[in-house]
């Protein structure tokens, strides 16, 4: 479990990062009206942070430790 986690530790960090991001945006800017698909419910909006977060922070991921 350690060895998968090190291997992934660029991509973990994003995630917990994009998670509490995508919380975040929504506690703070959100959406007023209530019509807004991802902004509209904190479940969504943590949800997209997360995906964000894991899918940007994949890409210093270096080919040394994707190899391993």
């Amino acid at each position: 479990m350690m060895k998968l986690a090190g291997k992934y530790r660029m991509t973990l960090i994003g995630i917990a990062l994009g998670a509490i991001g995508g919380y975040l945006y929504y506690y703070f800017v959100g959406c007023a009206s209530g019509t807004c698909a991802i902004t509209s419910n904190p479940v969504n909006s943590t949800l997209y942070g997360t995906f964000v977060g894991g899918f940007l922070f994949n890409m210093f991921d270096t080919k040394e430790s994707k190899k391993q």
